[in-house]
């Protein structure tokens, strides 16, 4: 089979040509994103693999049906990018990787949360040149602060637990809660009162018309002057102009 991967990186094709070892199949990678201006490119492919990036509309799908393409792959969990409605019509199947390792990105949530508290970034830089100086370095003890999670899917809940261990009280919000949140001692409660006492947010949650542009000028102002905000999930979980609006008044970490 032929499969066109796009959007592709280094690691793509070495993690690939090793799967692909005891299969066989054609493999070809490009570099360039789908879109209705490269789809062309997948002229010959069986299937075509894409990323979170990728523009999978309806104009795209019918460009890969149009050339053969009888399958879509997508290497990502979320697919707010494929119309999936034009699939079906074209009788175009998607497929998509029904999970990450919650752990993997749980705790690159925590990574994130300790280096925009440790400044461990900024640390780096000056010692390397030799700078020791502490000043702008201050952070503050994760033991005691509150923690705000928005999603308690199972990266959500992996990410409440590391933060129990470290002594965070944690909230939590999400439209289906489980009875494991409150197993492990998330407070569940809304979004208002979560806003309003979170030292941290962290945004675990899919992009869906009812999440898009979630953190807004609104939201932010119902926020802690100073709050630290974390997402892992999609970018359009922000609104990017009130935002930095935010930023200027409330001065938000970010």
């Amino acid at each position: 089979m032929n499969i066109t991967f796009f959007s592709s990186k280094p690691y793509d094709q070495q993690f690939f040509n090793e799967a692909n070892a005891e299969f066989g199949h054609q493999l070809r990678f490009l570099e360039v994103p789908l879109n209705a201006q490269t789809a062309v490119l997948a002229q010959g492919a069986g299937v075509v693999c894409v990323f979170v990036n990728d523009v999978v509309s309806e104009p795209v799908l019918h460009q890969l049906a149009d050339n053969g393409v009888r399958l879509v792959a997508l290497r990502c969990a979320g697919y707010n990018n494929v119309d999936l409605k034009a699939a079906a019509a074209l009788s175009l199947p998607v497929v998509r990787v029904p999970a990450y390792s919650p752990y993997a990105v749980a705790e690159h949530t925590l990574a994130m949360i300790l280096t925009l508290n440790r400044h461990t970034h900024r640390a780096y830089n000056r010692v390397r040149e030799g700078n020791f100086a502490l000043t702008g370095l201050m952070g503050f003890d994760l033991h005691g602060s509150t923690v705000g999670l928005i999603g308690l899917g199972t990266i959500g809940i992996v990410t409440a637990r590391i933060l129990k261990g470290f002594g965070c009280r944690v909230l939590g919000y999400d439209i289906r809660p489980t009875a494991e949140c409150q197993e492990i001692g998330v407070e569940l409660t809304d979004l208002d009162t979560l806003y309003a006492q979170s030292d941290i947010i962290s945004l675990h949650c899919p992009l869906t018309p009812q999440t898009h542009h979630l953190i807004n000028e609104e939201s932010i102002a119902k926020m802690k002057s100073g709050v630290m905000l974390i997402n892992t999930s999609r970018g359009q979980l922000l609104m990017h102009g009130p935002l930095s609006r935010g930023l200027n008044r409330r001065r938000l970490n970010t």
